[in-house]
């Protein structure tokens, strides 16, 4: 219970990126608070998504940056392994020993955010949350937390965040038994590299395991219902990365629906919605994700959910009920670790009075994290298309640029997206090593309206990859009034 005199009480129920951001926030502006937590702060972006899998990424990258450039590069590989006349290789990986890095780092990184928190005066409950219909004696929200030993404890606060975030959506027919089908929770388990990896899914998810596994040296096929790898990514970078991962090897089978994932001793029988069976020796499940949102007393206590079980909220990051703001994961707004973090702090900005800017989704920048990197901000391709903004594109292949050739980068662009006219940036999108670094100057001429000529007069370094940035930006200003 609150005896807190004049000091305002927040209790956050969730631990990621939303609710340890929000909590910082809090605590910097005087109020007291307390997170809800049941795994460790972090959440699924730091112990089981986010952080775990582009520390995989990593090595994989490490493996395919060598493998397709060494040659060219003029890189000699001392190594009597392969057959007499063909070229030398990086042989495979110890998958024990990277999954046994993931989380180290993993849990390093949790315990770094905990001691956060904490040095900022907030204070971390283990158990889960329940927000409660009964307000208290002076309005406040009700929040009662069960720890693991089955014991209750009561908070009253002035304002409650919801932050709980997702988990990995199921097929009834597929269900995970975490040794040969598998979530993307599961897999940092694996102490032998899966010899023959079926992903099934070709959104982010299924395409960032993809590429890295068939990097570290599995034979992939990736399952995509749809007609193209990463279907809600710009069409023309979705091309590219397809185009990448047939040509080093990887079965992509397009319009294949799996319907059933089977154990058969130690393979896994994948059955498809037109009746074809593949088989392999694992089964990556990656299929979507569920807001945790269930048996919370969300509905009961005013929030109103969404039909899909995400929180609705408004641009404040505000709930239907009073006094109740969530983030992240399970409002279903963006599932970036940036825009959680970012709705958490704007409800503890908006909740204590301080100055707030409603969530400006347009300004967001976003990153698939397969090799190449796919990244983007602003309005799209698809935008323009179907007439929802004006605007001229123009895109510049990487292989025009004089460090892509000194690295060997042979596949990518930039592109840029600007108001007619005006030539004002609204969007972008980066195929590269490292987008995700060379999308931030797109990035800022987009959140601070700049125009093509403001950035084509700007210097950049020679050589490098940001010049084709510059290079688009000089070419959309010459044509600006054609």
């Amino acid at each position: 219970m609150r005896d807190n005199g004049n000091v305002t009480s927040i209790v956050i129920i969730g631990g990621g990126p939303g609710g340890y951001e929000a909590a910082l926030v809090a605590a910097q502006l005087g109020a007291e608070v307390t997170v809800v937590d049941c795994d460790g702060l972090g959440g699924a972006s730091v112990l089981t998504d986010c952080v775990p899998s582009k520390t995989l990424i990593a090595t994989a990258e490490v493996m395919t940056t060598f493998d397709s450039s060494y040659e060219e590069l003029g890189i000699i590989v001392a190594d009597d392994t392969p057959p007499e006349k063909e070229a030398a290789r990086v042989h495979g990986v110890d998958l024990g020993q990277v999954n046994r890095r993931v989380k180290r780092l993993a849990l390093a990184q949790s315990h770094d955010i905990t001691a956060s928190v904490t040095r900022a005066g907030g204070r971390v409950l283990r158990g889960r949350g329940r927000l409660e219909q009964e307000r208290a004696m002076d309005g406040g929200r009700k929040v009662t937390v069960t720890a693991a030993d089955g014991t209750a404890e009561t908070l009253t606060a002035d304002a409650v965040l919801i932050a709980t975030g997702a988990h990995p959506r199921e097929v009834p027919d597929a269900l995970p038994d975490g040794e040969r089908i598998l979530n993307w929770t599961q897999v940092y388990d694996l102490e032998e590299l899966p010899e023959e990896l079926i992903v099934v899914g070709s959104g982010v998810t299924g395409a960032e395991f993809a590429g890295a596994y068939q990097a570290l040296g599995s034979k992939v096929t990736l399952v995509s219902s749809r007609d193209r790898v990463l279907p809600g990514e710009d069409p023309d970078a979705a091309a590219v990365l397809e185009d990448v991962f047939r040509r080093r090897g990887m079965n992509v089978m397009a319009r294949s629906r799996a319907t059933a994932a089977e154990r058969v001793g130690d393979r896994v029988e994948v059955t498809l919605a037109d009746g074809r069976v593949i088989t392999g020796s694992h089964c990556l499940m990656a299929v979507g994700s569920i807001p945790n949102t269930a048996g919370m007393g969300l509905e009961e206590a005013g929030v109103r959910l969404k039909d899909s079980g995400h929180v609705w909220t408004d641009k404040v990051s505000r709930t239907s009920a009073p006094g109740v703001y969530a983030a992240g994961d399970c409002t279903g707004v963006f599932a970036l670790a940036s825009v959680a973090a970012m709705q958490g702090r704007i409800a503890m900005y908006h909740f204590l009075g301080d100055a707030v800017a409603p969530l400006n989704l347009k300004t967001v920048s976003a990153n698939v994290f397969t090799d190449p990197e796919i990244a983007t901000v602003g309005y799209s391709q698809a935008d323009v298309d179907a007439g929802r903004i004006d605007a001229r594109v123009l895109k510049l292949p990487l292989l025009r640029n004089p460090r892509a050739k000194m690295q060997d980068i042979r596949d990518g662009f930039v592109k840029l997206v600007c108001r007619p006219g005006t030539g004002i940036v609204v969007g972008g999108v980066v195929v590269a090593p490292r987008a995700s670094e060379l999308i931030h100057p797109i990035s800022i001429a987009v959140d601070n309206n700049l125009t093509v000529e403001q950035i084509a007069n700007t210097f950049t370094v020679y050589p490098s990859l940001s010049g084709s940035i510059a290079e688009v930006a000089r070419q959309l200003h010459s044509r600006r009034t054609d």
